[in-house]
């Protein structure tokens, strides 16, 4: 005998087997919200890796999705390895940021203040009423990479060491970095230094005069003076170096320009040996005082030398005290105005008193000098 089903009785059996499989789900769970997972791109920076030295970090982790995250009241949780020496850090020594949002943090919570501390080796984040969603970047600055940050947390010995990370009441996630020893590097660059006297032409700019003559590297003819006209010479200098606090050039004069009879040309202004660069003036040609007679002086185009006393074509006395003329805080190519090259000038006037003579003579010595 055969039984045909009534419409009535294949809805009966429908309904019942939706309603079998809808207990069955529901028992093994698959209605649940969330689930524990894994943190994903988790990692800890360190500024510096070496053994037994004081170290930052910068823990990152993204908040799984699927996953409650860290709610209300909840905690985030770093445990650092055994080895690594916590100190006197406390919260004001870490940062907490949540989806590039810097968390106000304290020692406990209070609203939407996280609460830090560290206790042994675990540094904790207790959240008042602040949430970490899924899919939430979460990182945590430890050290004096923290806003405020003082204390830093010291390396143990070599060897690779891994960090736990728990952020809410599931979730999980380790990550590890290497203490390695640090590697010395060694290297030397030979010291260089070369000073270069070159003679100039007729006609050179000099500091805002021009020359009315040339120059070799080792002679200034000055040839005849005549009372009233004023006559300038000058030559080149150079220096390359790698000297790194630079260098100093000076000169200085034997004596006065001064012939065998004993006449002498005095230093500018009229004997009186200046030192503050002024601007150039005419011997005074007093019958009483030969020093104000005849007077030659010098000038420097190195523009940022004692802070440009020089510019505005101002001379001082060649002496025989050093002058500085010339000089440069770091390496210098042999190129570069004021760095590496510049021009030395010197000029002479003589009054109708200047004695006689045809062997007026001086010498001058350049002294450079390095900084290592």
């Amino acid at each position: 005998m055969f039984k045909i089903s009534t419409s009535v009785e294949a809805l009966h059996r429908v309904v019942a087997m939706l309603v079998a499989v809808a207990v069955m789900a529901w028992s093994v769970g698959a209605y649940s919200s969330a689930q524990a997972a894994n943190l994903t791109f988790i990692s800890d920076t360190l500024s510096d890796s070496a053994p037994a030295v004081v170290s930052d970090h910068t823990l990152q982790f993204t908040i799984p999705a699927g996953s409650a995250g860290v709610i209300a009241g909840g905690t985030i949780n770093v445990t650092f390895p055994a080895g690594f020496t916590m100190g006197s850090v406390a919260f004001g020594d870490v940062d907490l940021s949540i989806n590039a949002v810097d968390q106000t943090l304290a020692a406990v919570p209070s609203g939407a203040t996280w609460g830090a501390a560290v206790s042994g080796q675990i540094l904790t984040f207790t959240s008042g009423t602040g949430v970490a969603l899924a899919g939430e970047v979460v990182i945590i600055k430890v050290g004096q990479n923290a806003t405020g940050g003082v204390n830093q947390v010291t390396n143990p010995a070599t060897g690779s060491y891994e960090f736990v990370v728990t952020a809410g009441a599931d979730d999980t996630g380790r990550t590890r970095v290497a203490i390695v020893d640090t590697v010395l590097v060694t290297a030397s660059v030979d010291t260089t230094f070369d000073f270069t006297v070159s003679g100039l032409a007729t006609t050179t700019s000099v500091n805002g005069t021009s020359t009315t003559g040339s120059t070799t590297a080792t002679t200034i003819p000055f040839g005849v003076l005549t009372s009233g006209a004023v006559k300038t010479m000058a030559q080149k200098l150079d220096v390359v170096t790698n000297a790194r606090n630079g260098f100093v050039v000076t000169v200085e004069q034997d004596g006065n320009l001064q012939s065998s009879t004993g006449a002498d040309v005095d230093g500018f202004i009229d004997g009186a040996y200046t030192d503050t660069p002024a601007v150039w003036v005419a011997p005074t040609n007093n019958i009483a005082d030969e020093n104000t007679w005849g007077h030659w002086g010098l000038t420097s185009d190195d523009s940022d030398l004692n802070t440009g006393e020089f510019t505005g074509t101002k001379f001082v006395a060649a002496s025989t005290t050093p002058r500085a003329i010339f000089s440069h805080t770091g390496p210098s190519d042999g190129t570069t105005q004021d760095k590496g090259t510049i021009k030395v000038g010197y000029q002479i006037e003589i009054s109708p008193l200047q004695e006689a003579g045809d062997d007026y003579t001086t010498t001058l010595t350049y002294i450079a000098t390095p900084t290592f």
